[in-house]
């Protein structure tokens, strides 16, 4: 027994002292070279093996139009390696393997330091992209390398993703931008863009239809009829009997001056027996109609007749262009004078009035110009036209008004909406800025999406300034020149949260 533990333990001792078999030192992989590029039409992202003197590389080549930042679709493009006192060495591709990537083979003669163009060439665009110090090595060997340090918190987004996106972005550049106020503000009629009509008279509307609520009306166009009282409404027999009346003494009347004619045109009678006659005939013509008015008038109020036959009506008309906003009246109904029917307002030029503490009453005597923040549109509307700055501080609210005239031809804004208004002081200076749409909130910290690389991205908190014309300056976090995410950026940001990373879909 004794034996068997002793041969046991002498065979781990043994083992335990066998030596490890080193291992073999692992060699670099192969490290795929990138490169980026933008020009004023279109952005480069460029992939592609080491260059290898005599060795195919197959290039994946991302161009990105700057106008729309879409893929380009179509279009030649063409690689050339430059390389001092040699011919260009000139590799190509008629169109793109899908939009967008441009597949390219390319085959060095020699190792050496070359300048690198990309050159496309379609219908409506034509671009060049220049890369220098692009290396060809003599060997693979030699061509081989570990891949440098990385940047911190890049985040991948793909080309793939950005063509098929809202996207965009922009280079952060200087700025002169103002200080400035932002205070609420309440849409107003403008002086003489609103207009109550009314009722002269006693009467009746005889119209069969009225404008209704919001629709547009212009200057003089006619709202309504209205039918004044008849003298006496009860007396249809009086009418009547005037009317009969009229008629046979305009009968008289006529036979009358037909005879002055024959006298006169035979001598028997002076030239002013006939004038007289045919004013005597005139005076019983006009008579006749004012009675045949009178008892139609009659008739139509008493059967609420809207065409009026013959009667006399009197038309209420819009005095100002605008929209209907209020209607108080109904087809056939009595109204009476004073009686408020329609009002109107111009809604195509309206005041915006700012709601201002009064604490920044010093800061407004240095007011050189205002912008509107309006609901749905990216830039604020710049405002031109001061109106006024009010002298009165509101007890209640200890806030007095400073308005400014709108031109609202685009009816994004309406009459008693509440908006917010930013009032620039002078006295800015220049700084860096960048568009207002780049910042987003990450937790109550303003931050923004810097492009590394075509697909890479990288988070920076920022500290801001002032704000004018959809532009914000930065205090801190971003550096002259630099390439921000102005559109899509919460894209980005929802790809940095996600712990999946995307899969690459180019097809090279």
């Amino acid at each position: 027994m004794r034996v068997g533990i002793l041969i046991v333990t002498l065979l781990v001792i043994v083992g335990c002292e066998k030596k490890v078999a080193p291992q073999k030192a692992q060699e670099p992989e192969v490290h795929t070279e990138s490169a980026t590029n933008w020009t004023a039409k279109t952005e480069l992202f460029m992939e592609h093996p080491p260059l290898v003197a005599g060795q195919t590389s197959r290039f994946a080549i991302h161009l990105t139009r700057l106008d729309n930042f879409k893929a380009v679709a179509k279009g030649k493009v063409e690689v050339q390696l430059f390389k001092d006192g040699s011919a260009p060495e000139t590799f190509s591709t008629d169109a793109p393997s899908r939009p967008g990537i441009f597949g390219v083979n390319v085959k060095p003669a020699s190792a050496a330091s070359y300048k690198l163009l990309v050159r496309l060439t379609s219908a409506d665009l034509s671009d060049v992209h220049e890369l220098t110090g692009v290396a060809v090595s003599a060997t693979v060997a030699g061509a081989t390398h570990e891949d440098g340090p990385l940047l911190a918190d890049l985040v991948p987004f793909l080309k793939e993703q950005q063509w098929t996106l809202d996207f965009a972005t922009a280079v952060v550049e200087n700025r002169d931008l103002r200080t400035s106020i932002r205070a609420p503000a309440e849409v107003k009629p403008r002086s003489g863009g609103e207009a109550e009509v009314t009722v002269p008279f006693n009467g009746q509307l005889v119209s069969s239809r009225l404008p209704i609520i919001g629709e547009r009306v212009s200057q003089g166009q006619v709202l309504a009829s209205l039918l004044p009282p008849t003298s006496t409404p009860s007396d249809v027999s009086s009418l009547e009997l005037a009317k009969s009346e009229s008629s046979l003494a305009l009968q008289l009347a006529r036979k009358d001056r037909e005879r002055a004619e024959r006298l006169v045109n035979s001598g028997a009678a002076p030239g002013r027996r006939l004038e007289e006659a045919r004013t005597v005939e005139a005076t019983a013509e006009a008579r006749l109609k004012a009675s045949e008015s009178r008892l139609a008038q009659f008739d139509a109020s008493r059967a609420a007749d809207s065409n009026a036959n013959g009667s006399k009506l009197f038309v209420l008309r819009a005095p100002i262009a605008g929209v209907i906003q209020q209607v108080v009246a109904a087809p056939g109904a009595n109204v009476k004078a004073g009686d408020t029917l329609f009002k109107i307002v111009d809604v195509d030029r309206v005041y915006v009035s700012a709601i201002v503490p009064e604490s920044e009453l010093p800061l407004i005597r240095n007011l050189s110009g205002a912008e509107l923040e309006v609901p749905g549109i990216e830039q604020p509307r710049r405002l031109s036209r001061l109106i006024s700055i009010g002298r009165v501080v509101d007890p209640q609210s200890r806030t007095f008004p400073v308005i400014y005239e709108v031109d609202n031809g685009d009816r994004r804004i309406a009459i008693n909406q509440n908006l917010h208004i930013r009032l620039l002081i002078k006295g800015s200076g220049l700084g860096v800025a960048l568009p207002e749409s780049a910042i987003i909130d990450d937790g109550g910290r303003p931050i923004v999406f810097v492009q590394i690389s075509g697909e890479s991205f990288q988070r920076r908190a920022v500290r801001l300034g002032v704000r004018e014309g959809g532009y914000v300056q930065a205090l801190d976090g971003i550096k002259l020149g630099e390439r921000v995410v102005s559109k899509g950026a919460h894209l980005i940001r929802l790809s940095a949260m996600s712990s999946q990373v995307p899969a690459h879909g180019h097809v090279h």
